[in-house]
């Protein structure tokens, strides 16, 4: 195991055992490094790696800290994945969507409050009568982010979140070349928002799984052919 990884996995241990709890102040450097029986250098770029994915937090002229760990946080790290998603891995990201978004969309039916359904049903009613599809994406992505929100799940809203950007040019470039995409949309909006006004969770699993799905199945077949990306949009 490289060194790096090694101290990495040393002071996960620390928290993970809780002796380094959250919000806590690591040990000095010098002492840390003799207590874990590593090079001082080894240490720093463990520190440097853990505060990029949000675990540790250097604090200039007053120390390194445990963060709160709150999923949130640590689920930033996966923004570096979504940053640098290929064309070619949007699908994986649908994917993981089809299998994650009716599962939030069913929670949803059974916690969210009676003024976040009332939101939501102003939200739908706000979409203009023919909305440009950049607008109808716009509202979409702002109605799975309340439901999302409403599974009360902090770590699947977070992860919905993370997995949102790269499906977004897919949806846009839907709308604009697939005939009916809108009215689609629009439709099994309606009916997400009526399984969960009516506390219907396998209902609205159902309706979640075939609006995901269909941005899937459109996206297989638009990348069907050799060489064939989405074009950019914007």
């Amino acid at each position: 195991m490289p060194v790096t990884d090694e101290a990495i996995e040393k002071i996960k241990g620390m928290i993970v055992s809780g002796e380094l709890a959250p919000g806590s102040r690591l040990p000095r450097e010098a002492e840390l490094a003799q207590r874990l029986g590593l090079s001082r250098s080894s240490l720093r770029e463990a520190v440097r790696a853990l505060s990029l994915i949000r675990v540790l937090d250097v604090r200039q002229g007053d120390g390194t800290y445990v963060t709160s760990l709150e999923p949130t946080l640590l689920m930033d790290a996966l923004g570096f994945v979504v940053d640098f998603h290929r064309d070619d891995t949007v699908l994986e990201f649908l994917e993981v969507r089809r299998i994650t978004e009716p599962a939030a969309t069913a929670l949803a039916a059974t916690r969210m409050s009676d003024e976040g359904v009332a939101a939501l049903r102003a939200l739908l009613d706000s979409v203009d009568d023919a909305p440009t599809v950049e607008e109808l994406v716009a509202g979409d992505l702002e109605f799975h982010r309340r439901i999302a929100a409403a599974s009360g799940n902090a770590v699947l809203c977070s992860l919905l979140e993370g997995i949102s950007g790269p499906t977004h040019r897919a949806r846009i470039w839907r709308g604009l070349t697939e005939e009916g995409a809108v009215a689609r949309t629009r439709e099994q909006h309606e009916q997400i928002y009526r399984a969960i006004a009516a506390r219907q969770p396998e209902v609205a699993r159902s309706w979640a799984t075939v609006h995901v799905a269909g941005v899937e199945q459109w996206l297989c077949e638009a990348l069907a052919g050799p060489g064939a990306v989405l074009p950019p949009v914007g």
